[in-house]
């Protein structure tokens, strides 16, 4: 179940992520790693996630970027983390 919603989630962010267009250098560069973090996710086996606390950390840096000019975007990526937490991550 919890890996359900998550993938859920993960479909959501990428759509999200998308929709991003005013983007300066930093900004390119965080929606460069939460892409190929999202594609590792959904590829790979969630298990892998124990072995990779840089992501979790990437993640929760773009919490804070997104946060003032983009909170939909932040919200999500927070309850995605919030789903792994839940999921012992």
């Amino acid at each position: 179940m919890e890996q359900q919603k998550l993938r859920e989630l993960l479909e959501t962010l990428h759509k999200e992520l998308e929709q991003v267009d005013s983007v300066d250098k930093n900004t390119v560069a965080v929606l460069t790693n939460l892409r190929e973090d999202i594609s590792k996710l959904v590829s790979d086996d969630v298990g892998a996630m124990h072995e990779n606390e840089s992501l979790m950390q990437r993640m929760s840096e773009a919490v804070d970027h997104f946060e003032a000019g983009h909170p939909k975007l932040s919200m999500t990526i927070q309850h995605v983390l919030d789903s792994l937490a839940n999921m012992g991550f």
